[in-house]
């Protein structure tokens, strides 16, 4: 069984017991979270897709860590024959989520 998750802006396919990594959650470490943007859900084979969203239906986590950080992402600007290039970076900060029931 899996489903599709809206969280914080991006879409996620959740299964019960995986760990995902998502865009930084207002939510300590221990906490238990609740989305109820699903929008498909997968129940071997008997697919239920959501217009936008199922009505009644909600995945539920837990935060494992609430300050990760991802890979670093380099931004490079530069314009030919002007002299001019510039290289900045920073690494997103993100929570880590364990996935404990789809319901």
């Amino acid at each position: 069984m899996y489903a599709i998750v809206e969280i914080a802006g991006q879409q996620f396919k959740v299964e019960a017991g995986r760990q995902i990594f998502v865009n930084r959650l207002a939510a300590e470490k221990g906490a238990e979270v609740e989305f109820a943007t699903v929008l498909l859900i997968d129940n071997d084979g008997d697919v239920k897709v959501g217009a936008p969203y199922i009505e009644g239906a909600k995945v539920k986590a837990t935060v494992l860590d609430d300050s990760c950080k991802g890979d670093k992402v380099l931004v490079f600007k530069k314009r030919r024959r002007k002299g001019y290039q510039k290289c900045n970076g920073h690494r997103q900060y993100l929570s880590k989520i364990q996935i404990e029931e789809i319901a």
